[in-house]
Order: C-alpha cells, then structure tokens, then sequence
C-alpha cells in the first residue's frame, strides 16, 4: 500500500480498480504541492472517486473545503451518492447548494429576495430591542418600587426608547417581509442542522424539510455551508465572479482554502464563454425609454437621447439584414445576424453613431448611469417599505450598463458583436438584442485557477492536454490519462468507411442507402439495444425514418421536444431496439447505458458544429492568442468535435463485465483518409491508445465482423441472425 494512502479511510468500497489506486496517489501527490491537474479516464473508470478521495484528505489535512461542480443534471445525481457512500466510511460534512430560484418558497427574484431579507431582519432586531426594553423597565419599576429614585428616572429614560421602539415597529410592519425568513431568525433551528449533517441532503430534501417547518430552506443552507468539507454545486457558482466571491463568503473561505474539481470539465469551456457574455434585449430598451418618459428628472433627456438611439440603430440594423421572405422565415429561437466588419466597426456601432446627435455619448450614458442608480435605489426603498408588491429592476440602469460596455469592449481582444432576433410566439412580433459574444474562456477561468488553491478537472475526454490548458488559461498543470482498463477482448471499435457525411453529400440518395444499409447491418448484428447518434436531430429523423421501414425492431427516435428521461426508460425496458438522436442532445454524455441497456454504439457522421459566424470568430481569435493560422480550426472546431464523439462512444461498456461493439461509420475516421481528405481527416485527433484500437473496415464487412464478435462471446439467445 501507498506511504500516501491514508486517503484510503475516504474511499467507500472494498477496493479500487488498479488505475484508481494510481490516479488517486497522482492526484494526492499533486495536490500536496497546490498544482491543478488535468486527469482523463475513460468512461465508467470511477474518475469521481479518483479524484475526490484524494481531495478530502488533502482538505482535512490542510483545513480546506471541496467543492466539487458540473454541469450535468445526472452527474450531480452521482456525486450525492458518492458523498452518501464516503459518509458511511467516514464523517465528512457534505451540503448540495442550489441556486436561489429553484428553492424560494414563495417565488421571488434575487433583489426581491435581498430586500425582504432586510427588511425582516430589521423586524426582528426591533422586536428584539423591544423585549429586551420591556424587560428592564420591569426591573426598574421594581427597583423603583422599592424605593430607588435613581431606578424611576432610569425607568423614564426606557419608556422614551420604548415609545421609539413602537413607532418604528408600526413602519416597519407596514413593509414586506418573508414569513420563511423570519421563522428562520425566531425560531429554534437546531434541529434542522442536525437534520441536514445526518446524511447528505438534495436541494429537493431541504426544501420539503423546510417546508413542512415554515423555515427558508435556502438561507439555512447558506449558513450551514461555513466549515463544510464538502460542497457539491453547478458550474455557475465558480465560473460566475460576482456567485463566486459570495459563496466563498458563505464558505467562510479564502479562495486559496478552496480545492475545485471539475466534472465533465471538457464542457469548461463552453460554459465559461456563456458566463462572460453579456446581453441586452430590445425590450429591455423600449422599458428604459418608458421608465425615463415617467421621470421628471432633467438627466432623463439626455439619457434617453443616447438610449433611444441605440434602440433606433439596434432595429435599424436587424431590418436593413432582411432579405425577401427573410422576416417571414424568423422563429421563436434567436438567429444571428452577422454586423462585424474586418476593416471598420461594426455596422450596429456605425449605424448607432450615424444616428446619434447630442452633448457627447459618453457624457448622457454618464448621465444614464447616475440617474438608473439612482431610480434602482427608489425601487428599493418602495419595495422595502411596502409601497410596492415587488421589487422593480431599473431598466435604464441595465440598458445604459450594456451600452457603456458596447462602445468600450466591442473591439476588445476575444469579444464579438452580434445581433439576433426572434420572433415573440405570443404577439407574432419580431424584435432583436445585442451581445457581446466572448471568444476566448481563459478570460474567466484563468482568474479562477489563479485564486483557488488547486483544481482537478476530470472528464473521458481532455486529451490534448496542451490544447485544453491553453484554452483555460492553465499554467504549469499535472496531467495523466488512464483508457479503459476493462478487457479489450470484451469490445471491438471500428472505424467504418461508409462515404464521409459531408453537408453537401447527406442529400445524396446513393450516400443515404450506404448509410442505411450499414446501420441496419449493425442493428441486426446486435443481441440487444443499439444506440445511434447523428450529427443533428435532422439526420437522426432521416434515418430513424428509413429504418422504419426495414426493420422490426423498434426504431426510438430523441427530437427536441421530447421527454429525455422518458424516452430513455422506454429504450432500456425494450431489449431489441434502436435509439436515434443528436450527437450535440444529452444523450450522448453524463448519461450511462449500462450493463444490458445498450449493446452497440453507432456514431453516425463526423458532428462538426453549425460553422456560424461566431464559431469564425472563436477561430480567429484563437489564431490571434495563439499565434497559429491552422490553431482555431483545430482548437475551436475538430478537437471539440472529436470529444463529443468520444463521449458517444463512452456511453456503452461501463464495467468489466459488460460486452459491446463501437463503430464510427464515417471514412473520415479511417487511417487513409488523410491521404485524400486532408485536414477533414480526423483519425489523427483521436487520442494514441484510442486511435490504436480503431479497426478500419468496410460497410459490407462490418456484418460479419460484429456477428463473430458477439458470437464469440455466446451473446446470442438461440440462433444468430443471418449476415
């Protein structure tokens, strides 16, 4: 055994597997030194234990707490039971944190939230002061009463506080107030943290303890996160700067007393470029301007004049992009219109400085700006004080803000301007917004690696390494990979050379009966489920359809729409069926398939994404930071792309035991495709070990190959079928 595996007393059953005892030592080691680690293991190789285990013994060691985030609804599910099986092991103090909305009693926004809070505390802190008043004017009226003179003057001096005491009770009650709250502030909570560190409790366990008790489930929460070992959250609680400084704050830590790990961290980057970018709806302008006309306030001219003409530039611009038939064809989804310019601003920002007149922007968004701080501190002292039922949002403070960042950040290193529009599904109008889109993640998350005292970021799929510490902004990491360590014997991957699914080919009616053919082959081959994923949910329709048509085995089709959760339960109840979806839905990660749920795992198509304009400007911006005209492609584009096929693979042969066939019908996977594809080759992308287990074959072989792999392990109940 390991000097350092005293990390061991974590670990809740009777033993690793062989690569977890190596990660966990690795990742104990590293952490020891305060380094971030990047750690890939194949799918269904225990990676949460691996680096959890080793995390909480650092954290005992070194009084640090864990948090541990994802961003994947099953995922989250996982780590509570993994945390409920160390509990049995060993005593560690584990919380769920959710965010506000999903947990309020009684509905309300954050500013709302913020404003009754205060203004219940203030209740109780007076009704406290009263009690305690009303207590030693009693004493002193005895003490008087039995011949104190001094004690009556002090009595008279006390009743004065008290009267004081009692007119600001009468205000403060006519202010809103959480009955929750204040259930929280007066009543006996004991109990309930008692309750909570029993076991580990979801968000939905401590709302429905909270519940039944009158109490605000959420706010208790917040103070019962104070000297936990163990947080489990969403990615938004560390990505986000303003979430994150408050939670540490609800921690009782110092970012640097805080051990990050991060679930399914090849989704980091996505997700970090969401938290950075910034939005304003038309709507959110035509509110301003509304809440500006009701002001008598002089700035409110001014304010309005820069505001209105970005509101005039922003619709100006979305209708000037309108082609024939184009306003017809918007959804109620947002769509893009392109507005960067190579050699001048963008056409939002000229468009806006064409239309403007006036003292100076920068001086009426100042203006703006004042006079909105001003208006959001009026809501709140209305909110506070009863006049209202709810609190406000000042609208012009939120349009004045963006505008500002516009004018200031647009041509900024990684921001791209966008304008999109969609249509309200209500009213049928159409109307737009404006965003600053951000390009590069390491903008978010180098920060965050920088204050933390380390990070392990974990997922099947984060090789290259190099590649994913450039993106995040990681220095210096620790980085280790582990494969499947289950018995290659038990699993074959084929690389099968059906034409390449170019967006041009797909149409093709030769291409799609290849295609089809193969897939039926490999449906009938397959003693059990087959999962098949496609390149978008379009392709998945196309071809669920037309194997309908010549097969008997159900053909299950995933479209936006439909119910994941249920759909997944009626394919792994059957035991003879094909499941069609989206390569880019959450089937095809975060989700297992295991032991007799699915068989096979087709990956259908290389899934490129939708090569828009942002995904351009992703890649130009990465050949900017990273000083390589080849470098966005290949960051932006066809390692993303390649993860998410990994993934899909992943999703069967989750345990020793358990017998599968992944097959990725595309020549492009092939070894020789580099030969006449050139750069749409991705062969070379997948990982070494990975890219030495991919078998080449051709569609008419595949049958065979498949029905002597499933044979030779008698999965066959009766008779195989006919190749």
């Amino acid at each position: 055994m390991s000097e350092t595996a005293g990390y061991m007393r974590f670990f809740p059953y009777d033993q690793p597997y062989e690569n977890q005892r190596k990660a966990m030592d690795r990742i104990y080691n590293s952490l020891h030194q305060g380094r971030d680690v990047l750690f890939e293991g194949a799918c269904g190789t225990g990676k949460t234990l691996s680096s959890l285990i080793p995390a909480l013994e650092i954290a005992r060691e070194e009084d640090k707490t864990v948090v541990i985030t994802t961003n994947v609804h099953q995922q989250m599910r996982q780590f509570v039971a993994e945390a409920r099986a160390i509990t049995r092991e060993e005593s560690i103090r584990a919380v769920v944190f959710k965010g506000k909305a999903s947990m309020c009693h009684i509905d309300v926004g954050y500013e709302e939230c913020q404003a009754l809070r205060d203004n219940t505390r203030a209740v109780v802190d007076a009704e406290r002061d009263r009690e305690q008043l009303e207590r030693r004017q009693r004493e002193l009226l005895a003490e008087s009463q039995d011949g104190d003179g001094s004690a009556a003057d002090a009595r008279s001096a006390v009743m004065d506080e008290l009267d004081d005491i009692e007119e600001r009770l009468e205000d403060l009650e006519e202010q809103n107030v959480c009955d929750y709250y204040r259930n929280n502030l007066t009543g006996d909570t004991d109990d309930f943290f008692g309750w909570l560190f029993e076991d580990v409790r979801t968000p939905d366990d401590i709302y429905e303890h909270a519940e039944e008790r009158q109490f605000c489930g959420y706010e208790l929460l917040k103070e019962g996160l104070e000297g936990v070992d163990l947080v489990v959250c969403n990615y938004h609680h560390l990505l986000d700067s303003t979430i994150r400084e408050q939670f540490f704050r609800w921690l009782g830590r110092d970012p640097e007393d805080v051990i990050a790990v991060f679930d399914e961290a090849h989704n980091v980057e996505d997700a970090a470029r969401e938290h950075a970018t910034r939005t304003c709806s038309e709507r959110t302008f035509d509110s301003a301007l509304d809440e500006l006309a009701d002001t008598d306030d002089p700035r409110s001219e001014d304010a309005a004049n820069v505001l209105s003409a970005f509101h005039r530039a922003l619709v100006e611009t979305y209708e000037d992009s309108f082609g024939f038939g184009d306003r017809e064809g918007i959804g109620d989804n947002w769509s893009d219109v392109p507005i960067a310019n190579d050699d001048r601003k963008d056409d939002l920002t000229l468009e806006f400085l064409q239309r403007y007149s006036g003292r100076g922007i920068e001086d009426d968004l100042e203006a703006a700006m004042k006079l909105g701080q001003e208006l959001d501190e009026q809501y709140e002292e209305a909110y506070r004080e009863g006049e209202t039922a709810t609190r406000t949002e000042c609208q012009t403070l939120q349009a004045a803000g963006f505008v500002s960042a516009w004018m200031t950040e647009s041509s900024a290193e990684g921001l791209y301007p966008v304008v999109s529009v969609t249509r309200d599904a209500g009213t049928d109008e159409i109307y737009g917004r404006a965003e600053l889109y951000s390009c590069l993640p390491r903008q978010v998350t180098g920060q965050l690696f920088e204050e933390v005292y380390a990070t392990v970021l974990m997922s099947a799929t984060l090789q290259p390494f190099d590649v994913t510490e450039n993106v995040l902004g990681l220095e210096d990491a620790v980085t280790m990979a582990y494969g499947l360590q289950f018995p290659e014997d038990n699993r074959r991957t084929y690389a099968v050379e059906t034409p390449p699914l170019f967006s041009s080919d797909r149409d093709d009616p030769a291409v799609q009966e290849d295609v089809t053919e193969t897939i039926h082959d490999a449906v009938r081959m397959t003693p059990g489920n087959t999962l098949a994923f496609f390149p978008n949910y379009g392709e998945a329709g196309r071809y669920a359809d037309r194997l309908e048509r010549r097969t008997d085995r159900t053909v299950y089709l995933d479209e936006p729409g439909v119910s994941v959760e249920d759909l997944r339960t009626q394919f792994v109840a059957d035991d003879d069926a094909v499941l069609c979806t989206s390569l880019w839905g959450t089937l095809a990660e975060g989700v297992s398939f295991d032991g007799d749920d699915a068989n096979t795992v087709l990956v259908v198509g290389v899934p490129y994404p939708h090569l828009d304009d942002r995904a351009e400007a992703v890649q130009e911006a990465y050949d900017v930071a990273f000083d390589g005209t080849d470098t966005g492609w290949r960051y932006a584009v066809e390692i993303p792309t390649v993860r998410k096929t990994r993934q899909a693979l992943g999703r069967v042969i989750r345990s020793p035991e358990e017998v599968g066939v992944r097959a990725l019908l595309d020549r492009r996977y092939s070894r020789d495709a580099k030969s006449d594809l050139g750069k749409y080759s991705v062969n070379g992308t997948f990982p070494h070990e990975e890219r030495e287990e991919l078998i080449d074959i051709g569609p008419d072989k595949l049958k065979f190959a498949m029905l002597n792999f499933y044979g030779g392990h008698d999965e066959y109940d009766g008779e195989p079928p006919s190749p």
